[in-house]
């Protein structure tokens, strides 16, 4: 079947009275088509993946799921043509593929990843066994560079840059905590920590630095074309979560929560709420309530 998501949802269903000059194609279409089904895949995938284990011993495979799952409806939209905003240009090019005054821009992408990369770190802080307050500081870093990256690409004048230098500022020191803080520590917890620390570590770090040069040449300098911007961000996505998500995983098929510090406590018939709930009666007490059988109740 065609994609036909373009004539569908056009120009005027998302609310402007004419077209923007620079947005993707049916090709740029078909590209977030294809991450989209990579991430639903992905998302089956890690939720599968820990079914094989026990509740307890699944909260990694969780929170990969849940990135991959934000992720699929993210892509679903741009596949869509859906959730973008038409900005003026600060730079107009003499270029065919990036001619005009307005840049269709995606800010559904930004909404992605201010859900979906607090949990990437989370994977790797807790891979660390990172302190609760380190955690909670650098997640709130990465909000604002998710943020500012927002602000700067909605922007048409020259003080998208000031933005952009915020994130840039804020991407430093959380490549900083990756390569160095958290990298020695997750080595003090154990050897499989470590390792599963170094491949997902190194792989966001790298692959996060790529990402200013992404927004320089696609919201900010409107260098490339809507298509190539699908192409470029896609690819770094694809790698910076399923990839990861399946090195992550594989990475801790050693390594119980429990080494990490996470005291999970799994629930069955003995636990105290649910008992409680069930027979009105604290834990540890029998019921003068029988089945059939005279078993209590």
């Amino acid at each position: 079947m065609a994609n036909d998501a373009l004539n569908v949802n056009d120009y005027a269903v998302n609310g402007y009275d004419q077209p923007v000059d620079i947005a993707i194609t049916t090709h740029g279409s078909d590209w977030y088509w294809a991450a989209t089904a990579i991430m639903m895949v992905s998302t089956m995938a890690f939720i599968g993946l820990g079914l094989t284990k026990p509740r307890q011993d699944r909260v990694f495979h969780y929170i990969t799921a849940s990135v991959t799952m934000v992720a699929s409806i993210a892509y679903f939209s741009m596949a869509s043509n859906l959730g973008w905003a038409a900005i003026n240009v600060e730079f107009v090019r003499s270029d065919p593929v990036v001619a005009g005054l307005t840049r269709e821009i995606f800010y559904v992408r930004y909404i992605d990843w201010f859900i979906t990369t607090p949990l990437l770190l989370l994977d790797l802080m807790l891979t660390a066994a990172m302190p609760w307050p380190t955690i909670l500081f650098i997640i709130l870093v990465d909000e604002v560079m998710i943020v500012t990256g927002l602000v700067g690409a909605l922007i048409s004048s020259s003080y998208k840059w000031g933005y952009f230098a915020f994130g840039c500022a804020a991407l430093v020191y959380i490549v900083y905590v990756l390569v160095w803080e958290a990298r020695k520590h997750a080595q003090g917890v154990s050897s499989d920590a470590g390792k599963a620390f170094l491949y997902c570590g190194t792989l966001t770090a790298f692959l996060w630095t790529l990402y200013p040069i992404a927004w320089g040449v696609c919201e900010g300098g409107n260098v490339i074309s809507a298509d190539s911007e699908a192409a470029f961000y896609g690819v770094l996505d694809v790698l910076a979560k399923p990839v990861f998500g399946a090195l992550l995983i594989w990475g801790h098929r050693n390594i119980s929560p429990a080494q990490l510090g996470l005291t999970i406590k799994d629930y069955n018939g003995t636990d105290a709420v649910i008992h409680e709930k069930r027979t009105g009666e604290p834990n540890g007490q029998t019921s003068n309530v029988t089945n059939d059988y005279g078993t209590p109740v």
